[in-house]
């Protein structure tokens, strides 16, 4: 009977409820394995124990990355930890967009501003957003108008004394209209699609919360829109064999579809929308739990 981890964080106010802990674990159960949700930094968590430890909703990594990734590469010599450390080292680090540019996938341009640089010349022709390296759920973004600079230079002064590196990119108005699509993969093959509005409006202060995944609803992903994606899991380094992904995607100027973010550490399933993906989920799981 395999032993599977599902990997989750600390409850806190700036945690979101992860809705697919307990279908997971009932749905692994049901099939005769023995499922159990481990925060990642219970100092008591056995992981030699199990068989594979998936990380799920480890929602609290972006604020804390490198206890996390040191983490990562202790459970990953003890079990086999999907995705793997070396993968997990990689996506926590948004500058892996200008590594996908440069192997020839569409991409949001995006400029990065490390603790230390200037911030040059931000945008006066068109909107742009600001957001942190490290992060998830729209933490620490914002989205600024044009020449709106006074409140996009506070915002660069804040993150770089939190020792965080900048992402300027322009603001693609699409994402108004066509919103952000989200194709899931597990076990290498696409497991379903969902698409989601705008989540950042101007004039919302960055560190304020914002609601990650806002008109949620089921989409049916257009050919375009699958080979973008499977153009950006094939250019990951060492193209590595990934239990799950997730490939995040606007509309760029040209109307064609572009990458936001490559999620490939503690992506959202929203299981809920699509309830029917569950068996192929799981069995895949335990082909991995058992390989």
């Amino acid at each position: 009977m395999p032993r599977i981890a599902l990997v989750t964080c600390r409850p806190g106010p700036d945690v979101s409820t992860d809705r697919d802990l307990p279908v997971l674990a009932g749905a692994f159960e049901a099939a005769g394995a023995e499922a159990r949700v481990v925060e990642w930094d219970d100092p008591d968590a056995d992981w030699a124990g199990f068989d594979l430890a998936v990380i799920r909703s480890t929602w609290d990594y972006s604020w804390r990355v490198d206890a996390f990734l040191e983490w990562a590469e202790r459970c990953g010599a003890l079990t086999r930890l999907a995705n793997p450390p070396e993968v997990v080292r990689w996506n926590t680090d948004k500058r892996y967009l200008g590594q996908l540019a440069a192997a020839g996938v569409p991409t949001v341009p995006t400029r990065y501003v490390a603790p230390g640089e200037p911030a040059g010349d931000l945008p006066d022709g068109h909107g742009y957003v600001v957001k942190p390296a490290s992060g998830a759920g729209a933490r620490l973004a914002a989205r600024h108008r044009p020449g709106e600079h006074g409140a996009a230079l506070a915002q660069l002064a804040r993150m770089h004394a939190k020792g965080l590196t900048a992402m300027v990119q322009p603001y693609l108005g699409g994402i108004d209209v066509t919103g952000e699509r989200a194709l899931q993969f597990f076990g290498g093959r696409l497991l379903h699609a969902s698409r989601k509005d705008a989540v950042l409006t101007p004039g919302t202060p960055f560190d304020e919360r914002k609601v990650a995944h806002p008109g949620l609803r089921p989409w049916t992903p257009t050919p375009a829109e699958r080979d973008t994606a499977e153009k950006a899991l094939a250019a990951v380094p060492g193209a590595p064999e990934l239990l799950y992904a997730r490939v995040d995607l606007v509309d760029g100027a040209d109307g064609e579809p572009v990458v936001m973010e490559l999620e490939l550490v503690e992506p959202n399933l929203f299981l809920h929308l699509h309830p029917d993906s569950l068996p192929r989920l799981v069995e895949d799981t335990l082909a991995a739990a058992k390989a």
